[in-house]
């Protein structure tokens, strides 16, 4: 049974990654007018991305299946993006990338963080004890919304 692992995104890699986001919003059914809309600053990391907002990538036999950004400073984080392949969306993938992305954030000391979700993905955010605290409006398409979230990250206490 194939292994995922969890490894810091590399500078080449932004190229691949940006093609795995617009991938992964396409699982919506989003025609290619909008995926090209968003294909701009919205959907596409430079290298530096990769870096400077923590990009985390999840890889299963060599092939890379996911990522997440975190970007800000303590107190408050901004999960800039999670995509899963959409051949593994529903497999695992996007949890433990999620649970990766919790704990790097308490790590860093953040207490909570933000994060404009696709109205398609807004379920498994609130699943994963996020909370709705508004709306924003989004950066690639004119009148369209976005569901901002909200996720408490808690100390965990030791025994």
């Amino acid at each position: 049974m194939p292994t995922l692992q969890l490894r810091a995104g590399r500078r080449d890699e932004a190229r691949l990654l940006s093609e795995l986001a617009l991938r992964s919003k396409g699982y919506w059914g989003y025609d290619q007018a909008f995926l090209d809309a968003c294909r701009g600053a919205e959907l596409t990391l430079a290298p530096e991305d990769v870096e400077g907002q923590r990009v985390t990538v999840a890889e299963c036999d060599g092939q890379v299946v996911g990522f997440y950004a975190l970007a800000g400073d303590p107190s408050a984080g901004i999960l800039a993006d999670l995509f899963v392949a959409p051949e593994r969306i529903r497999s695992g993938v996007g949890r433990a990338l999620w649970q990766h992305a919790i704990a790097a954030a308490r790590t860093l000391g953040f207490e909570r963080l933000t994060l404009e979700a696709d109205p398609g993905a807004e379920p498994f955010y609130l699943a994963m004890g996020a909370h709705r605290i508004g709306s924003v409006p989004s950066g690639s398409i004119p009148g369209r919304v976005l569901p901002l979230l909200e996720v408490p990250i808690v100390e965990v206490e030791e025994c």
